[in-house]
């Protein structure tokens, strides 16, 4: 089965769920209270439930990671990934407030990764339209990242990659 070369996430309502909004509209600073991840008004940062799971996939099957984040915020991102212990698991990060098109092209270059060897998750439809356009398999996110939308979007990316496979 061909794998993509590139995982591309993007973060809010995607890989986390930050009290029911976006992460530039909480209130810093966040306290990290055991596993729990609250900003000041005590508003949850998770994870959801099955990112772990497909994270650990990932590093089994050699596949790099990357994040693509258009948050106003990205310093308080960037913090939120350190506290939650997964920025290590990204060898890409573009996240600051631009189009998705411009981290793409980024990502592309740094990468070296052509758009059609990348799978990227979304929670806003205009974003899987926009990198869509481009080539790269584009899958949209409806209730956060789950582990059976990760591996049937896995199928669908081999089944772009060899249209006669089945």
């Amino acid at each position: 089965m061909s794998i993509p070369r590139l995982i591309v996430f993007d973060l809010d309502f995607t890989l986390w769920d930050c009290g029911g909004t976006w992460c530039d509209c909480l209130s810093p600073p966040f306290r990290v209270n055991g596993k729990r991840i609250e900003d000041r008004t005590g508003r949850l940062v998770r994870l959801y439930d099955d990112v772990h799971e497909i994270l650990a996939h990932c590093d089994d099957h050699a596949i790099t990671l990357a994040l693509a984040s258009r948050t106003e915020k990205p310093t308080w991102a960037r913090e939120l990934l350190s506290h939650l212990d997964i920025t290590h698991r990204f060898a890409f990060a573009e996240i600051y407030p631009s189009s998705k098109l411009r981290h793409f092209a980024a990502l592309q270059k740094d990468s070296g990764f052509a758009y059609e060897e990348m799978l990227f998750f979304d929670d806003e439809m205009r974003n899987i339209h926009e990198v869509g356009g481009l080539g790269v398999t584009s899958i949209y996110v409806r209730d956060g990242m789950t582990a059976d939308l990760f591996h049937s979007s896995l199928n669908e990316f081999a089944d772009r990659q060899n249209p006669h496979r089945g």
